[in-house]
């Protein structure tokens, strides 16, 4: 018996080291060292808006973002939000979390994103079951390429309705800002002279929905792609502009073939760094 329970503990053993040589994402801090996640967390708890960068089709990122938000509860009072949803689908967003509607229901009146089944409805299902409000930050889609054709004078045929569900017009705009800079030299210059505004007014909105959610005292999580909130540009060089007070906290997530070290391009994308092997399987 005794050499039976020594070999199991032998196993175990293995099997714990093999899982260790192998995993499958690690998490940095902003200067490239390693972080625990309970020490993230703690230090996220003393915070007024974090902003979980995601790649959007990553399955580590998707999990991390429901294992912050469920850590984060026992701590503060939250507030969620997302890109994933557009103001014009705010009513339907409600009355799902409230009850009124099944997820079906929700499905019909939405324009939910393919992969939501797999890799939002946890979130929202957690901000229901906790009775939590969770806002629809982004601007309709149909407006941000309405910007990327004809810049932000396209709007100036929208109705009052129309704009309510978007950052009050004019939106300050900076061009400047090196993630926009960086998006009009991969758009050739001139020809993609209108893409970096597009984003800016999905930046724009989803900061303005983000303040418009914000209940003092509470700690708001909002999720959106990885590029919307790097570099401490995009929504939170809005925030920073309308609340500076506010502290902010970055989640970012990138890959590498090797999760050893944190490459240098990776160093100082935000707070956190979620660093995820190359090879990670995708959710779409």
């Amino acid at each position: 018996m005794k050499r039976i329970v020594t070999v199991c503990c032998a196993l175990i053993f293995c099997i714990t080291l093999i899982a260790q040589d192998k995993p499958a994402y690690i998490l940095y801090d902003a200067k490239g060292k390693k972080i625990k996640f309970e020490k993230m967390i703690r230090q996220l708890a003393g915070k007024d808006i974090v902003f979980f960068g995601e790649f959007h089709n990553n399955p580590i990122a998707h999990w991390l973002q429901l294992e912050v938000t469920t850590a984060l509860k026992e701590k503060r009072d939250l507030v969620l939000g997302a890109e994933m949803f557009e103001q014009d689908n705010q009513d339907a967003l409600d009355l799902y979390l409230q009850g009124k509607i099944k997820a079906k229901g929700l499905d019909s009146m939405a324009r939910l994103w393919k992969n939501y089944p797999t890799d939002y409805a946890p979130l929202v299902n957690f901000a229901k079951d906790n009775h939590l409000s969770f806002a629809a930050t982004n601007i309709p889609r149909r407006y941000a390429s309405m910007v990327a054709k004809g810049g932000f004078a396209a709007l100036d045929t929208i109705s009052t309705k129309e704009k309510s569900w978007m950052a009050p017009l004019p939106i300050a705009y900076d061009p400047e800002l090196p993630g926009y800079k960086k998006m009009l030299e991969m758009m050739g210059g001139h020809s993609g002279e209108n893409l970096p505004k597009a984003q800016a007014i999905k930046d724009a909105t989803m900061a303005y929905f983000i303040l418009k959610y914000f209940k003092k005292g509470s700690l708001f999580i909002h999720y959106n792609g990885s590029y919307h909130s790097d570099n401490y540009e995009g929504i939170g060089w809005y925030i920073r502009k309308a609340k500076p007070e506010l502290k902010q906290a970055t989640i970012t997530t990138v890959s590498q073939k090797e999760l050893g070290s944190l490459l240098a391009e990776n160093i100082g994308k935000a707070d956190y760094i979620i660093c995820v092997a190359e090879n990670m399987t995708t959710t779409y």
